[in-house]
């Protein structure tokens, strides 16, 4: 018997949760952001890492015997030959591989994953271009350096994070098509999620009292750990990650590729887990209302009428799916001087979206929506869960546990049985 940590680095801050075997939280610890979209990531998440390890409580840390990291999806950075950072990161959202798109056209299968301006591969190919490319000797997605801060050995990953790398996780290997651009730096050998990696480090287990032999699994995306988290199992299922971001996860029996609209599919055991994500969400949200605006003005709204407006809510110029358009502009006008009005406007827009991304999953091939798992901040709005339900028309239930934290615990949990 042994404890098990996961740590979840999501868009808006880090977290830790503890779990036991009969996978029941014992500790939950949190860091948030407080910087925008000019922070120092390579100094901001190795203090979030560590800060998370030592806030977990000491009585817990000498029993965890497994560590397993999420990151957000395609966010990437260059490693030296040390594994030090040669660059600024580029982030989940970050659109200048749209300038590399021709290129991979020219190379990849129509329709490829990797045919998106925020694909990991499109980031390389931009990031090659840089001064600063010559030093670097690794590609790492973000819970790829984060796992090696803790275990050590460099050029490993896992086959959800390298998903928009090109990597063919049908048949589990690099295709050929990517081996023949040539790349000249290591691309990460690629591991189920939840595969045992190392020990942590002898420094580190030592300086926060883990267990020597405590050991350090493939992580995962966020997104895929809120979908574990969920409870979500049966084909038809899917869960919503209402987060700064909005992120769609159907389970389908069937694959589902299509880069013209962002659409990807993940392995998931014996089946897929196919969807999206879209720069729509709680971040909107947030830069025009306080969290408890957002509380008090949603329980003014009726969700079961109709908004007048039309909104596509987006912070600037660009979406990812169900539309995948790098120049795609926001709409948001007219805005009403009643704020309550303008709120259900932005709730009923990003519905809409949540709806038509569903909608475009089942006419691609995807099983049938049956029921959906809401994560997330966005999760505590009954007033928002009443307008998606008018949308999506299924059963739109709170996930059994929200944090996808927890769904890295349970990874590196099933990791070490």
């Amino acid at each position: 018997m042994g404890l098990n940590l996961g740590i979840d680095f999501g868009t808006s801050g880090a977290r830790g949760v503890v779990i036991d075997d009969g996978a029941t939280i014992l500790a939950e610890v949190r860091y948030p952001w407080e910087t925008g979209g000019s922070a120092d990531w390579v100094t901001c998440w190795p203090t979030a890492l560590f800060t998370l390890l030592e806030l977990t409580p000491g009585e817990l840390r000498r029993e965890i015997r497994a560590i397993a990291i999420n990151g957000t999806s395609s966010t990437i950075l260059l490693g030296d030959a040390a594994g030090n950072p040669v660059d600024a990161p580029l982030l989940y959202n970050d659109a200048r591989g749209a300038g590399m798109l021709e290129q991979l056209k020219s190379v990849a299968p129509a329709n490829h994953t990797v045919l998106s301006a925020t694909s990991s591969l499109a980031k390389l190919l931009w990031m090659r271009q840089l001064p600063s490319f010559s030093e670097a000797r690794y590609l790492m997605h973000q819970a790829d350096w984060l796992a090696f801060l803790l275990h050590g050995h460099l050029g490993i990953s896992d086959y959800h994070n390298a998903l928009k790398l090109g990597y063919d996780v049908e048949e589990l290997k690099y295709p050929q098509w990517l081996e023949n651009l040539q790349i000249p730096i290591q691309l990460p050998k690629i591991l189920a999620p939840g595969t045992p990696i190392s020990e942590l480090r002898p420094e580190i287990a030592a300086r926060f009292g883990f267990p020597r032999d405590c050991v350090v699994c493939a992580g995962t995306t966020d997104s895929i750990a809120a979908f574990l988290a969920s409870g979500a199992q049966l084909p038809g299922e899917a869960v919503t990650s209402l987060g700064s971001t909005l992120v769609l996860k159907l389970l389908s029996r069937t694959r589902v590729e299509d880069a013209r609209y962002g659409i990807y599919s993940h392995r998931l055991g014996g089946l897929w887990l196919t969807g999206g994500a879209s720069n729509t969400g709680g971040a909107v949200l947030r830069h025009f209302f306080t969290d408890e605006e957002l509380e008090s003005l949603s329980r003014e709204i009726d969700a079961s009428i109709a908004s007048d407006l039309d909104y596509y809510p987006l912070l600037e110029s660009g979406d990812r799916f169900p539309i995948n358009d790098p120049h795609l502009p926001p709409r948001l006008e007219p805005r009403p001087d009643n704020s309550q009005k303008f709120l259900h406007g932005l709730l009923q827009g990003i519905a809409r979206i949540e709806g038509r991304g569903y909608e475009l999953l089942q006419q691609l091939g995807s099983d049938k929506l049956k029921r959906v798992y809401t994560a997330g901040g966005g999760a505590a709005n009954s007033t928002w869960t009443n307008i998606r339900r008018r949308y999506l028309k299924v059963s739109v239930v709170a996930s059994k546990h929200t944090e996808a934290a927890y769904g890295t615990a349970l990874l590196a949990m099933r990791g070490v049985r």
